[in-house]
C-alpha cells in the first residue's frame, strides 16, 4: 500500500473541515519528489493511503448515540425546607434495587416486578392521602437499571415506570446511585464517567440542582430537609472518597439539631447484610471457619461513615446491594446517653431475589466501636429460599422522635416494625 504523510497547518485545519486527502497526497509526494513523504508545516498530522482511501469515499457510518431523557418530576414538588419547619407526622416509602436480571444490551431490560411493586404503591398513597400519615415522597436506594451506561434502559424500562409515581401519583423521588448504575469503579475511570452521565441526567429534575447548597457539585450526594427529618444519600461506590466525606461531615456538622429531629441516610452498601454481598463465606471441610470477603465499600461505610453516623445521632440506614429484607440495631453510648441506629436493608425493589448466605464476623466492627460500647443486633434476617425474601418496599412513618416502618412484600403479609 502506497501512503504520504501529510501535516496540515493549523490555518488549513481551521479554514475547512473538508480535507481534499487525495489533493494532500499528491502535493505531498510532488514537493518531495519521492512517492511516500512527510510534508511538514506544523499541526496535525494526517496519514492518506493511496490505496486504501479515495478522495470520493463515504464517510464512515456512526451509529445513532442515545440520550438520556430526565424523568419528569411531579407538578408540585417537595415543599422548601421553610415551608415544612411545624410537620412532625408524616410517611415516606423506600425501597432498592429495582434493576432487571438480564443481559448486556441496551434493549433487553423489561422491569415487570418493579412495576407491579409500584401499582401497589400507588394504591397505599391514595389510602393515605387524606390522613395526617401521608406519603409525602420516595426514596430508593440505587441500582435503578442493570447497566446504567446504556440510555435506553433509563429511558426504555426505568423512567417510565417511576414517571407513574411522580407524574400520575404527584410523588417527589429521590435516588441514591449503585454499581448497576454508575459501576464500581473510581472516579476517572470511562465506564464510570458514562454511567454517573446518563444516571445523573435521569435524575437531573427529581433531586437539587447543581449549585444547590444541598448538593455536593458534580457528584450524586445530596440532602433535604421535610418537617422535623433531614435526610441524606451519597454515592457509596466510592465511600473512600474524601471530597465526599468532607461534604457529608459538614452537612451534618452545621445541622440545625433543634429542628431536625430525625436523621435517615440512604446509600446502597449496606452496613451489615447476610446476603452474597454480606462478606460470609460457606466453610468447607479444609477451612471450617473462613474469613469475610467484605467488599471494599462496605468497609469503607463501617470505617468512616458508621463513626460520622453515631458523632451525629442518624436514626436510621436504608440500603440495597443485597436483594432481600434485613434489619440490624446498632446500640452505642455517646456522653453517656445510650442511643439507637436502625440499619435496613431493602432491596427488594424488583431485582432477582437473593438469599441468606451466613452472618458477617462484626468482631473488628465492635472492637473498633468497643469505646461507645457499640452492640449489633439482627432482629429480622432474610430466609434460605427465594421464596421467603418477596419483592417489597417499606413505608416509613415519622411522629415526632419516633420512628416505625411496614414492610409491603407482594403476595404475602405485611409486617411492621415499632414504634421507636
Amino acid at each position: 500500500m502506497s501512503c504520504s504523510t501529510v501535516s496540515i497547518g493549523d490555518e488549513d485545519a481551521a479554514a475547512s473541515a473538508d480535507v481534499n486527502i487525495a489533493l494532500m497526497s499528491h502535493e505531498a509526494a510532488t514537493r518531495a519528489g519521492l512517492p511516500k513523504r512527510a510534508w511538514r508545516t506544523g499541526g496535525a498530522v494526517l496519514m492518506a493511503c493511496a490505496a486504501g482511501v479515495a478522495a470520493r469515499q463515504a464517510p464512515p457510518i456512526v451509529p445513532p448515540i442515545a440520550a438520556v431523557r430526565p424523568i419528569e418530576p411531579p407538578a408540585k414538588p417537595l415543599p422548601p425546607e421553610s415551608a415544612t419547619v411545624g410537620v412532625t407526622k408524616f410517611s415516606f416509602i423506600a425501597y432498592g434495587d429495582t434493576r432487571c436480571d438480564c443481559i448486556v444490551g441496551p434493549s433487553n431490560e423489561v422491569q415487570t416486578a418493579h412495576a407491579q411493586l409500584v401499582g401497589v404503591m400507588i394504591e397505599k398513597i391514595n389510602a393515605l392521602a387524606s390522613t395526617p400519615d401521608a406519603i409525602r415522597f420516595i426514596v430508593q436506594s440505587g441500582d435503578a437499571v442493570f447497566r446504567g451506561q446504556d440510555a435506553e434502559r433509563w429511558n426504555d424500562a426505568f423512567a417510565p415506570i417511576v414517571e407513574r409515581l411522580t407524574k400520575d401519583a404527584g410523588v417527589p423521588y429521590f435516588f441514591s446511585v449503585g454499581n448497576h448504575d454508575v459501576t464500581g469503579m473510581p472516579p476517572g475511570d470511562p465506564g464510570r464517567a458514562l454511567g454517573l452521565h446518563n444516571t445523573l441526567t435521569a435524575i437531573s429534575k427529581l433531586i437539587p440542582s447543581e449549585g444547590s447548597p444541598r448538593r455536593l457539585s458534580g457528584y450524586p450526594t445530596y440532602a433535604f430537609g421535610y418537617g422535623n427529618s433531614f435526610f441524606i444519600t451519597l454515592d457509596s461506590n466510592i465511600a473512600s472518597d474524601t471530597i465526599q466525606l468532607a461534604w457529608v461531615t459538614d452537612e451534618l456538622d452545621h445541622l440545625d439539631r433543634s429542628r431536625y429531629t430525625n436523621i435517615f441516610a440512604f446509600f446502597h452498601h449496606p452496613l451489615f447484610s447476610t446476603g452474597p454481598h454480606g462478606g460470609a463465606q460457606v466453610p468447607t471441610p479444609e477451612n471450617p471457619h473462613p474469613p469475610d470477603r467484605v467488599e471494599p465499600s462496605t468497609l469503607a461505610m463501617r470505617t468512616l461513615y458508621a463513626p460520622l453516623f453515631r458523632k451525629h445521632h442518624v436514626r436510621m440506614t436504608f440500603a440495597g446491594h443485597d436483594h432481600l429484607f434485613d434489619h440490624w440495631v446498632e446500640t452505642y453510648v455517646d456522653s453517656g446517653r445510650t442511643y439507637r441506629r436502625d440499619d435496613v436493608v431493602t432491596g427488594g425493589g424488583g431485582a432477582p431475589i437473593y438469599v441468606f448466605s451466613g452472618e458477617p464476623d462484626l468482631r473488628a466492627y465492635l472492637a473498633g466501636g468497643a469505646q461507645q460500647q457499640v452492640h449489633v443486633r439482627h432482629v429480622a434476617r432474610p430466609g434460605p429460599k427465594p421464596a421467603d425474601n418477596p419483592h417489597h418496599f417499606l413505608i416509613v412513618h415519622v411522629d415526632r422522635a419516633r420512628v416505625a416502618f411496614d414492610v409491603i412484600a407482594m403476595g404475602v403479609m405485611s409486617a411492621t416494625a415499632g414504634p421507636r
